[in-house]
C-alpha cells in the first residue's frame, strides 16, 4: 500500500511495484488510507509524513497501535532526512524510513526486507 497526498509519488510507487508483479493499492491521506489497511490488509505500507487532516507519523502510530496490524510493516516517506524526523518515525513504530525521491531498488530493498515470501 502507498499512502501520500502527491498523486505523482503514488503513481510513480505504484508503477514500480506493479512492474515487478506486487498488487498495489494506493490512498491519498492518512484517513482514507486507515479504511483501506482494514479492508485490503496489505503486506506492507508505504506512508508520506507530511500529509493533510492525518500525517504519517499519526497514521503509522494507529496502524501500529491496532494489534491486527502491529506486524504489518510501514516505511516512512519524507524530502526531509533529519534526524529528528528519522526518530520520531522510530517512536511511533516505523519499520524503516526512505527519503523521497526514492529509487525502485529502494522500494523493492525495503519489500524485500519487511515481507516474507508466501509459498
Amino acid at each position: 500500500m502507498v499512502i501520500d497526498d502527491s498523486q505523482t509519488i503514488r503513481r510513480t510507487a505504484e508503477t514500480l511495484l506493479s512492474r515487478e508483479g506486487y498488487t498495489v493499492v494506493t490512498a491519498q491521506d492518512g484517513f482514507e488510507a486507515l479504511a483501506m489497511i482494514a479492508a485490503h490488509r496489505p503486506d506492507i505500507v508505504f506512508i508520506d509524513i507530511m500529509m493533510p487532516r492525518l500525517d504519517g507519523y499519526q497514521a503509522c502510530a494507529l496502524i501500529k497501535g491496532n494489534p491486527k496490524f502491529r506486524s504489518t510493516p510501514v516505511i516512512m516517506l519524507s524530502s526531509k532526512d533529519g534526524l529528528f524526523d528519522r526518530a520520531r518515525g522510530r517512536i511511533v513504530g516505523s519499520d524503516e524510513y526512505l527519503t523521497k525521491p526514492f529509487t525502485r531498488d529502494d522500494l523493492l530493498g525495503a519489500v524485500r526486507a519487511h515481507v516474507r515470501a508466501s509459498g
